[in-house]
């Protein structure tokens, strides 16, 4: 199947010894550590591995042994990003250098106070946008709508040696109060913000075609934004060289109530994404469902 299950590799002590590094000697050092860490996922992880080869050689037409490189490159360019939120979450912002493209979209939205969507994707470094959105949200009105998966030891250790988050969160639950959060977020003029690539069991999906082949997304982003007379923007923070954040924030094309349209907008605008950064697709799983057929 190729929905996501929200399960996460780590260890609470896993953590600690990156946090150690990150700390005593620095960023750089912690990258060193991830060559072991990346070469443990790389010969163990067969599953993941299967899904990320699947994607490097079949949707992006890499040979066999340079996706086989890829596979490995692809963990440890995601050790990278979990590092770099850590070091910033725990104060270390400045060592870091951030560019914001489209910038003036999200303050627009912002001072005309007629509220937004904004939609991503686990692709690049989207958690720490927080980061980038602190500096322009003054007034605390951008909500991140996000899953309250992670290991909850980790999740107590991350929250004692990092900020409290400048921004809201709307936590989705089984109870379906996130859609009055949501509901109750826009009625008040806030921006919303959803990923749009990773649905669950039970949970409504669509079906469009990214890099050449039909896989399911989750319905109810595209739903929600087709439907409202607010304006849509995908928005994606990107790693480059040198300890350097690209944030990028587009314009969605879309008509009323046509999630379709919207849906199909949103697909090309990973797709462009993908395209620039190949090793930051982090869906470690059979995305497009093409694996049990074989």
């Amino acid at each position: 199947m190729s929905q996501w299950d929200g399960k996460s590799k780590g260890t609470v002590l896993g953590y600690k010894i990156f946090v150690f590094f990150i700390k005593k000697v620095g960023v750089k050092s912690a990258y060193f550590i991830l060559y072991f860490v990346a070469s443990y996922y790389f010969i163990f992880l067969k599953k993941s591995n299967a899904s990320v080869f699947y994607y490097f050689n079949k949707r992006l037409g890499y040979s066999y042994l340079k996706s086989k490189r890829m596979v490995f490159n692809s963990y440890y360019t995601f050790g990278q990003t979990i590092i770099d939120k850590i070091s910033i979450s725990a104060g270390m912002k400045n060592k870091f250098t951030y560019e914001h493209d489209g910038g003036e979209i999200i303050i627009d939205l912002l001072n005309e106070k007629k509220g937004g969507v904004l939609i991503s994707a686990h692709i690049g470094n989207f958690e720490i946008a927080e980061h980038f959105f602190g500096e322009i949200d003054v007034n605390f009105q951008i909500n991140l709508v996000t899953t309250d998966l992670e290991h909850s030891e980790i999740k107590k250790y991350l929250e004692k040696i990092t900020r409290k988050p400048s921004i809201k969160f709307i936590i989705i639950g089984d109870d379906l109060s996130h859609i009055f959060e949501i509901n109750a977020a826009l009625a008040k003029n806030e921006l919303v913000c959803f990923t749009g690539d990773r649905y669950f069991e039970g949970v409504k999906s669509m079906s469009a075609e990214l890099l050449g082949q039909e896989a399911k997304f989750p319905a109810g982003p595209f739903l929600i934004a087709s439907r409202l007379k607010v304006p849509v923007v995908f928005v994606y923070v990107m790693k480059e060289p040198n300890l350097h954040y690209h944030l990028y924030t587009r314009e969605a094309k879309m008509k009323h109530r046509d999630e379709v349209g919207l849906l199909k907008s949103y697909t090309e605008s990973v797709e462009s994404m993908i395209k620039k950064y190949p090793l930051q697709w982090f869906n470690y799983f059979d995305f497009w469902d093409q694996l049990d057929k074989k």
